[in-house]
C-alpha cells in the first residue's frame, strides 16, 4: 500500500496588520485644527464684541441712569426710564405702529410673493424680462424709494396719483400722507411693492429645486392643482417661508428709512417707528437714558419674536415633513 506524500494542511493563521513606522497623532492634528479655527474666528469675534457686545452693555447700563450724553457721572435712577416709556404717548404710538407695520408687511408680502413666484415659475414669453421687472424695486435704496413715492403720493393736487385720479374721476386730492390712517396704510403698501419681488425670487429659487417627477407622479395619481400645491409645493416651501418671514419681521421691527423719508413719522406720531424714537430721543433731545431703556426693551421684543418664529417654523416643518 503506497503512502500519501501530500503534506498535512495547517490551519490558516490570521494576518497581522503591518505596523506603520510613523504613527498618526490624532490629538495633535485636532489641536492644530482647533488653533486654525480660532485664528479665522478671531477677527469676527473682535468685530462682534466691539460693535455689538460693548454697545449693548453700555445701553443696559445707561438705561438705569439719567445720562444725557454729556455728563461724566450719570445718576442711577433704577427703573424710572422704563416706567416713563409706558407713560410717553409718542413711545407707545411708535411701539404700536412698529408692531402693526412688521406684522402686516410680513403677512401681506408672503401672501403676494408666493403666488407671484408660482406664476414666474411657469413658462411664458418674456419670462426673464418679467422676473427682472418684479425684482427691480429691490435694487434702489429704500430711502430713494421713499422719496419717489412721496412725490407720487403727495396729498396736494401736484401729486402724481392724485392728478391721475382727478383726471379720470374728477375727485379732489386724497390725503394719502396727511391722514393718519391713510399714511399708515400707504407706508405698508409701498413696502409691499418694494419687497414682494425680492421675496418672490427667493421662493422661485426653492420652486426650481423641486424635482419635476413629483408633479408627474401626482398627475398620474389624479391629483388636482390644489392638491399638488398643498401636498408637494407648500411643504417644500416651508424652509423658504421661514427665511423670508424672519427677514421680513426683523426688517419691519427695525425699519426707519422708508417711513421717515415718506412721512417723516407724521402726521403727528402716526407713522413714527421705534428706531426713529431712539434716534430723536437719544440724540436730538439728549435723553440717552430713556432711549437706552427703549433699546433694551426693543431687543427683548425682537428676541421673543425671532424665537416665536423659529418655534413656529419648526412646528410647520414637523407637520409637513
Amino acid at each position: 500500500m503506497a503512502l500519501s506524500t501530500t503534506p498535512e494542511l495547517q490551519p490558516l493563521q490570521p494576518v497581522q496588520p503591518q505596523q506603520s513606522s510613523k504613527r498618526t497623532k490624532p490629538r495633535k492634528r485636532t489641536h492644530r485644527l482647533s488653533v486654525t479655527s480660532w485664528v479665522f474666528m478671531a477677527p469676527i469675534a473682535v468685530v462682534f464684541v466691539v460693535l455689538y457686545v460693548i454697545p449693548m452693555s453700555q445701553s443696559l447700563y445707561y438705561s438705569f441712569t439719567d445720562f444725557n450724553g454729556y455728563t461724566s457721572n450719570p445718576k442711577f435712577i433704577g427703573f424710572d426710564n422704563y416706567a416713563e416709556l409706558f407713560k410717553d404717548p409718542s413711545m407707545l404710538s411708535a411701539l404700536g405702529y412698529t408692531i402693526f407695520y412688521a406684522v402686516s408687511t410680513t403677512i401681506l408680502v408672503t401672501v403676494t410673493a408666493i403666488p407671484l413666484a408660482l406664476t414666474l415659475n411657469r413658462k411664458f414669453f418674456g419670462r426673464n424680462l418679467v422676473r427682472s421687472a418684479f425684482f427691480f424695486p429691490a435694487v434702489p435704496s429704500v430711502a430713494i424709494l421713499g422719496l419717489v413715492w412721496g412725490f407720487i403720493l403727495n396729498p396736494l393736487g401736484s401729486g402724481v396719483l392724485n392728478s391721475i385720479i382727478h383726471s379720470l374721476t374728477g375727485l379732489g386730492p386724497i390725503p394719502w400722507l396727511s391722514d393718519s390712517t391713510l399714511a399708515q396704510l400707504s407706508t405698508v403698501a409701498v413696502t409691499i411693492w418694494a419687497l414682494t419681488g425680492w421675496h418672490a425670487v427667493l421662493y422661485l429659487a426653492y420652486l426650481q429645486a423641486i424635482p419635476a417627477d413629483y408633479y408627474e407622479v401626482s398627475k398620474i395619481d389624479g391629483a388636482s392643482s390644489w392638491q399638488s400645491f398643498r401636498y408637494i409645493t407648500l411643504p417644500l416651501l416651508i424652509p423658504a417661508m421661514a427665511v423670508s418671514q424672519l427677514l421680513l419681521m426683523t426688517n419691519g421691527l427695525k425699519v426707519f428709512d422708508l417711513p421717515f423719508t415718506l412721512t417723516r413719522g407724521g402726521p403727528g406720531f402716526s407713522t413714527r417707528t421705534l428706531t426713529q424714537s431712539l434716534i430723536e430721543d437719544g440724540i436730538a433731545q439728549s435723553r440717552v437714558g430713556a432711549a437706552s431703556a427703549l433699546a433694551v426693551l426693543f431687543l427683548i421684543v425682537v428676541g421673543l419674536v425671532v424665537l416665536g418664529q423659529m418655534a413656529l417654523s419648526n412646528a410647520l416643518q414637523r407637520k409637513y415633513s
